[in-house]
């Protein structure tokens, strides 16, 4: 049986207030608007819209929590390593400014270690972080606040075939179907004695080792998948256009929302055009190095 995210209804929940379909247009106008910036001054509102969102949710923090820190460390790492190698950062920008250089004392195959830090590349990182923030925290948001019935009436009433909108409505259940398959198969291969905690050798090994785990999860997968094949086909699934159960209705505060989205989608565009939001040093530290 395919399962959703864990979604519930949240009192005064400033995204459970509109209408799915708004929320998911706005959504796209915000992920779009920040990826065609990369100056921290254009790209700190979208970090505050972000926050704002993420505090007004009703989302608790027990519930996004791993999520959050996975996808808040991910960030950092790539930040981090970013910062430390300049990777990255080459094509936004061609002249750094150094700060300082540390060389190591000790060399490998002729080759010496060098870290350089440069004006460019903290401000790069900290671009990057704000950037990449602002769209981790709303797309985390989603799934928690997205009533799990409305997955395939939303993508259809945003104009896509019943074959995609339906496609979606699956792949959005995929995700917690297959961790909870997973979770179950663990438990079971625990109680018959199989210690996961204790699984040692080199990468092949292990992988091999866990192959009590993955097969029943990957058969599992592929017969449920078929039997909602089976399930789709019996009920004539894509002869003809598909009606559904739920109506959604466009209020007023929910056409604001989606003009709100396309205001700042198209400033944003308009913006880029000028050539503004493109990457940005202070000229005040560039001096000074």
């Amino acid at each position: 049986m395919l399962v959703a995210w864990r979604y519930r209804i949240r009192e005064n929940s400033f995204i459970q207030s509109f209408d799915p379909r708004a929320w998911v247009i706005f959504y796209v106008c915000c992920l779009v608007s920040t990826l065609s910036f990369w100056d921290v001054r254009f790209l700190l509102p979208f970090f505050v819209i972000a926050m704002f969102v993420l505090l007004t949710s009703g989302v608790k923090w027990h519930e996004i929590r791993r999520a959050f820190l996975f996808i808040v460390g991910f960030v950092f790492f790539f930040a981090i390593l970013t910062f430390l190698t300049g990777r990255g950062g080459t094509e936004v920008y061609k002249q750094e400014h150094l700060i300082r250089e540390f060389r190591a004392s000790f060399s490998l195959l002729g080759w010496t270690p060098v870290l350089k830090i440069t004006v460019e590349r903290a401000f790069f990182a900290i671009s990057q972080l704000v950037r990449v923030t602002s769209i981790a925290v709303m797309t985390i948001l989603i799934p928690y606040s997205l009533n799990p019935a409305y997955y395939g009436i939303t993508f259809k009433g945003l104009g896509l075939p019943d074959k995609f909108a339906y496609a979606m409505d699956l792949t959005m259940r995929f995700i917690p179907t297959f961790g909870r398959d997973f979770q179950l198969t663990m438990d079971a291969q625990r109680a018959r004695g199989y210690e996961l905690e204790k699984i040692s050798g080199g990468l092949i090994a292990q992988v091999r080792k866990l192959g009590p785990i993955f097969v029943p999860v990957t058969i599992h997968a592929i017969i449920g998948s078929e039997d909602i094949i089976d399930a789709m086909d019996l009920r004539a699934f894509g002869v003809g256009p598909r009606t559904w159960l739920d109506v959604l209705t466009y209020q007023r505060r929910d056409r604001i929302l989606i003009a709100v989205g396309v205001a700042i989608l198209s400033a944003s565009i308009v913006v880029g055009f000028m050539g503004y939001g493109k990457f940005w040093v202070p000229e005040a530290l560039m001096g000074m190095f």
